[in-house]
């Protein structure tokens, strides 16, 4: 029989399979599952969480899979799970300690967080594109979940809601920050995924791959490079101030002026070699970047 991923539609039943007393509150509840007991194989399908599920690992040992890698936690890290993904882990010995809040999105629903909170984009990230912290860092984030975490323990009442959630924004803001910085200063391998996308798509206008399959979208490339499409545009945003769709028009005019250097090449022609159905499409994107018509530049070129 073919076995699927478990699905926990309430913080409750995920305590109760990871062997943890039932939470304070049942709509939020925050755990450390270097203290969960349960059997990896009960879930080698993966688990689905229909809630958001924040941790803060401080070691790990294992793999998780994302794509078609799998990524070493050594170091610990913080990511953020919305609603609805799948979760697998890849090894059975794994383990991490740290603490790991959930939040049911009822529990947001009366505040603006509710909506506020899908405007943060490293709820779309990968395992892969976690966020390190500082020491400093790390404990700005602990403190912040050991306020909650007391909260819950001690003194439920009626401002305890207003209270967490504005912890909650704390903490996202802060993950914010953290996130920005990160950007800044793991530039090697940043700079590296860069390169690496450049390549990618300066082989696509080698092989004519354009000719068959049009231009490439944000998905393709990021699949491609093992990262996430939100993560991509934001990682670029950080770099060069574009986003994976603007930078993928950028190469595309520089490649649409080499062509239109030459004189053998209508625009038309261009058009098709760089993935346009219709050379309207491709007026219409060169003139918004460039102010000028293909034939306007090419006229130009001759001046």
């Amino acid at each position: 029989m073919k076995k699927h991923p478990v699905i926990f539609n309430s913080i409750s039943q995920l305590h109760k399979a990871m062997g943890q007393a039932a939470p304070s509150h049942p709509l939020i509840s925050i755990m450390n599952y270097g203290e969960a007991r349960f059997d990896p194989k009960d879930f080698e399908e993966g688990i689905i969480l229909n809630f958001y599920k924040i941790s803060f690992k401080t070691s790990f040992s294992g793999k998780l899979k994302y794509g078609q890698g799998f990524y070493d936690f050594e170091e610990g890290g913080m990511s953020f799970i919305a609603p609805g993904q799948l979760l697998k882990m890849q090894d059975e010995e794994a383990d991490y300690s740290g603490m790991t809040l959930h939040i049911h999105p009822d529990f947001l629903r009366s505040y603006p967080l509710n909506s506020a909170i899908k405007q943060y984009g490293y709820f779309s990230y990968s395992a892969a594109e976690a966020l390190y912290l500082s020491e400093k860092e790390k404990a700005t984030i602990l403190s912040i979940y050991r306020f909650i975490q007391d909260e819950l323990n001690e003194r439920i009442d009626k401002f305890s809601q207003d209270v967490i959630i504005s912890q909650i924004e704390l903490l996202l803001n802060y993950a914010n920050r953290f996130y920005d910085r990160q950007f800044l200063t793991r530039k090697a391998v940043n700079n590296d995924l860069l390169v690496r996308l450049e390549q990618q798509l300066e082989d696509y206008f080698k092989d004519d791959k354009l000719l068959t399959g049009g231009l490439p979208s944000v998905a393709t490339l990021a699949e491609n490079l093992h990262v996430t499409r939100r993560y991509l545009s934001d990682l670029l945003r950080n770099l060069i101030g574009l986003n994976a769709q603007q930078f993928i028009h950028e190469k595309v005019i520089e490649k649409a002026k080499e062509y239109l250097a030459k004189n053998d090449l209508t625009v038309a022609q261009i058009a098709y070699h760089l993935g346009f159905e219709h050379p309207q499409s491709f007026n219409k994107l060169f003139k918004s970047k460039t102010s000028l018509s293909p034939s306007g530049y090419k006229k130009s070129l001759r001046n």
